[in-house]
């Protein structure tokens, strides 16, 4: 663990391959990733012209996005290619997944905003002739 918080363990050109422990963890992740990218597609597909098309268009492409970065983050580690095996791309891959998901979740808030106008506007026109 000690090693983990050091500065030559992120920022080493040169990283080495992952663990056999860490690389299955990762690997899973990326197939699960994987799976809802297809369910997500499904599902976007579906509901192409209602409310939530856009929650779920931009869920499907941060599933994709990600299982796809993934991917190549493990090849490029398993490669041992110099600079694109540094462990400081899984570190910025790591910030920016709950970082997209902020975002994603303030499009089911201005979903749900959006979904309150027009039932107040249906509501509305149901007494105007």
């Amino acid at each position: 663990m000690g090693n983990f918080l050091t500065w030559e363990f992120w920022f080493s050109l040169t990283p080495g391959v992952l663990t056999p422990t860490s690389l299955k963890a990762l690997l899973i992740f990326i197939i699960v990733l994987i799976i809802l990218t297809v369910i997500t597609g499904l599902v976007k597909s579906r509901w192409s012209k209602s409310l939530y098309a856009g929650f779920w268009s931009n869920l499907y492409y941060f599933f994709l996005t990600n299982s796809i970065l993934g991917l190549m983050l493990t090849f490029f580690n398993y490669e041992t290619a110099p600079f694109l095996s540094s462990r400081f791309w899984f570190l910025l891959w790591g910030i920016s997944l709950p970082v997209w998901l902020y975002f994603i979740g303030r499009i089911i808030v201005k979903t749900k905003q959006r979904r309150i106008l027009l039932d107040k506007e249906k509501e509305f026109k149901k007494y105007v002739p």
